[in-house]
């Protein structure tokens, strides 16, 4: 195994009321008006809420659900970790609980938040 290998794993459970999350947005994509929107990451105007899928969470969790959609205070989340489950490849990421701004049951339609296009 190289240390560019995903890290097979069967369950993950964060400690405590920990939240992580996948599917966060990082890379060029497509308003719902059909407009292409460059990736934004490491840049000024990548400065902003991002969405992800909620993927675990801890025990005494109470605000949030596994499979909701949360929308995230720029910067709160660590580094990704990407992990091969029996649904596939994921990068995973922690978020800081007072920094989940708000959740959705159903995917956001649109990920820009806060900005014009």
């Amino acid at each position: 195994m190289s240390s560019f290998d995903p890290i097979e794993v069967t369950s993950i459970t964060p400690l405590h009321d920990g939240v992580i999350v996948s599917d966060m947005a990082f890379n060029e994509r497509m308003s719902t008006g059909g407009i292409f929107i460059p990736s934004d990451d490491k840049l000024i105007q990548g400065v902003h809420p991002r969405w992800a899928k909620v993927y675990a969470i801890g025990p005494q969790q109470t605000d949030v659900k596994v499979g909701e959609w949360i929308c995230i205070a720029h910067g709160r989340w660590t580094r990704g970790v990407e992990i091969k489950d029996e649904t596939g490849i994921h990068t995973i990421r922690r978020v800081d609980n007072n920094d989940i701004l708000f959740a959705s049951e159903e995917k956001p339609v649109d990920d820009i938040l806060g900005r014009p296009l």
